[in-house]
């Protein structure tokens, strides 16, 4: 049973945009709040919505969030009376919560014993099996030994996947679609599921090709009831990663709603749930769904639930927590509308989404009817490599789910993010497709529709026009009354001669496009712009220094957002179509150091896993070097040259930025 202990402070063991939503809910309901932050976070917004503030040590998540004992002392040192983790970190860590229990503070989640009940994919899937949830067939059995998995493997049927028992996350999951791939996959899926999770426990099931992700969102008290809140459609992923969300899911019937849901209240009921829990289903073409796995704590996704039923999900879990009953029963939830949610990464989305860092330049999240956005930045805040690379989640609701789609796409183009790079561009790519137009993406989505990875589109001629005339406006202000302003734009002369600007225009990175433009101010305000022997006039309509600007383009009158990250660079934002340009001319910026030469740097912030080589190998290109993790996933690096390794400048365990030498091959 949850302890009914009262309490009137609340520590929130967490971060970013989470830590805010809790806070801001529990100070709503009268709670005094007391946040945590690691030294990265010092200036972030959690800590100063929060009544409290304490530090609990340096960036790494291992030495602050994920340290149980600097969680308790500084719920002990704010005189918090309970705790809320959020998602990640702590949240689903039971020995966590029995210590929260063990310090005499209500653990706002679930019981320790539940939390270990569905810790373990294959526990889990044992005691679904008993509760008659429909399960994948699959092989669950605590013997590991490779001939067990291989038998078991036989029995089951390609394709089918392998996953790690103790985790989630897409980590230590494997997709073998011919059985002689299996002794690799078992043998990488343990790897990553023992550095992840501690544990190489690992689980067999037999794949569903195409299915939907759709998860329902339960709830339990300590006094026996549990109902459901209906469900989500998670389906567009990214290696398991889900990267938009909906309620309700486009294609579920009623007749499925009410068995879903009934499976998900009997699970939980399996192992007397209390507070807010996640049971994940696969739902096949053929309108079968299968147990998945139950999440033991708010969902990242719990927002378009909120929207579709009007109920605070935080608000229950602290209504529970306090000891009280359900304040609805299942005969009085009710849905309606449509809410999609889509999740805004840092991420580089051009180098197969590696995870980013650097400083929100600029930051402006959309306004309107019907939106809302969740997030923990301020203009200005660096977003650190230290932790998961979410930066805010933007929902958009609706009678209908097209009106909820429209005002999504509209909501991003909106939304203005310069200086860390981020996946805006391709959310927005993913909301047009015609199969999400549809309702008809399934887990497949991305990899169908993205089969070469994600590029942008070209700059427009817009974009071009636009960036040379405030890049010149930018040398002007730089150089200063009476100062010759020309060679900040790469030219020289009166003020009659045109500045010329050359910017690089391939966004596939594969040619060498280089387009050429002359910018003349002809008077104050007003300037004539030659692009391929034609000739633009802008108009500068109003605007800040270094923020937005209002322009005309030959009588075209619009919005123009804009920040310049670095010497010779505009990034700029037209019809919600966001560009980084830099201009050749007047950068001094090294091009292409490194390629396809024996320099080996970290191509995003992370630690080094494993070193796969020494000094003095020799190696062939595409040799695999060492293994890095960043954000929870993986990265394998590779020679791209044959040679000798003449250098490692790193150690397994190695924290290392983004562009930090590795190591280096002499050929």
């Amino acid at each position: 049973m949850q302890s009914t202990t009262s309490f009137d402070s609340i520590l929130v063991a967490n971060r970013g945009e989470i830590a805010v939503r809790v806070i801001r809910t529990a100070r709503e309901l009268g709670y005094r709040t007391v946040a945590v932050y690691s030294e990265a976070d010092a200036g972030a917004p959690h800590v100063a919505l929060a009544d409290e503030a304490i530090l609990i040590g340096p960036p790494a998540v291992k030495d602050s969030y994920l340290d149980p004992a600097r969680i308790l002392e500084a719920a002990r040192r704010g005189g918090a009376g309970a705790i809320h983790p959020g998602y990640g970190f702590l949240s689903e860590n039971a020995d966590f919560a029995r210590a929260c229990t063990g310090a005499g503070l209500v653990f706002i989640g679930p019981s320790a014993a539940a939390i270990d009940a569905m810790g373990n994919k294959a526990a889990a899937k044992r005691l679904m099996l008993e509760a008659g949830v429909p399960c994948i067939p699959g092989y669950q059995s605590p013997r590991q030994d490779d001939e067990a998995l291989l038998a078991a493997a036989v029995e089951i049927g390609a394709p089918l996947m392998v996953k790690a028992a103790a985790g989630g996350g897409g980590r230590g999951m494997r997709l073998v679609e011919h059985l002689d791939a299996l002794p690799g996959a078992l043998a990488a899926a343990r790897s990553e599921a023992e550095n992840a999770f501690g544990s190489g426990e690992l689980i067999l099931e037999k794949a569903v090709l195409k299915p939907r992700h759709v998860e329902i969102q339960v709830f339990g008290d300590s006094h026996g009831n549990v109902i459901h809140l209906g469900e989500r459609d998670c389906s567009v992923q990214r290696r398991h990663q889900k990267v938009v969300e909906e309620a309700p899911c486009p294609v579920l019937t009623p007749a499925q709603r009410e068995a879903m849901g009934r499976a998900a209240v009997d699970a939980a009921r399996a192992i007397n749930y209390v507070g807010a829990g996640t049971v994940e289903f696969l739902l096949d073409t053929g309108g079968e769904f299968y147990f998945l796995e139950m999440n033991t704590r708010l969902q990242v996704e719990h927002p378009v639930t909120e929207a579709v039923t009007g109920l605070d999900l935080v608000a229950l879990q602290l209504h529970i927590a306090s000891g009280a009953p359900l304040p609805l029963s299942q005969e009085e939830v009710a849905l309606a509308g449509h809410a999609i949610e889509v999740r805004l990464y840092a991420e580089d989305c051009e180098n197969d989404f590696l995870p980013a860092a650097g400083t929100a330049l600029r930051w402006q999240p959309p306004e309107g009817a019907g939106i809302r956005v969740d997030h923990g930045l301020r203009e200005g805040q660096a977003v650190p490599p230290y932790y998961d690379p979410m930066i805010a989640k933007i929902i958009a609701c609706g009678p209908d789910r097209e009106s909820a789609r429209r005002r999504l796409v509209r909501a991003l183009e909106q939304t203005v993010l310069f200086g860390v790079a981020n996946n805006r561009a391709f959310l927005l790519d993913v909301l047009e497709r015609g199969d999400f137009v549809a309702g008809a993406a399934t887990t497949d989505f991305i990899t169908e529709q993205f089969p070469g990875g994600y590029r942008p589109p070209s700059p427009e001629r817009e974009h071009l026009l636009l960036a040379a005339c405030l890049q010149y406006r930018q040398a002007a202000r730089e150089a200063g009354p009476g100062r010759d302003s020309a060679r900040f734009a790469g030219w020289s002369g009166t003020r009659e001669v045109a500045a010329h600007f050359r910017y690089a225009t391939d966004a596939g990175g594969e040619g060498e496009g280089l387009t050429d433009i002359r910018v003349r101010e002809t008077r104050p305000g007003y300037y004539l712009v030659q692009l391929e022997a034609q000739e633009h006039v802008l108009e500068w309509l109003g605007g800040s220094a270094r923020r937005s600007a209002r322009l005309a383009v030959d009588g075209h009158q619009f919005d123009v957002a804009y920040a310049y990250p670095g010497p010779g660079e505009i990034a700029l934002q037209w019809r919600g179509r966001s560009v980084q340009l830099c201009n050749v001319l007047s950068s001094a910026l090294a091009q292409g150091e490194g390629e396809g030469s024996g320099t080996v740097t970290a191509p995003m912030h992370g630690s080094v896993l494993a070193l796969r080589i020494a000094v003095g190998d020799t190696v062939e290109a595409g040799t695999e070097l060492l293994v890095m993790e960043a954000m929870k996933m993986e990265h394998r690096l590779c020679a791209e040259v044959a040679g000798e390794v003449s250098a490692v400048m790193v150690s397994e365990g190695d924290q290392v930025a983004a562009g930090d030498l590795l190591l280096e091959i002499s050929s």
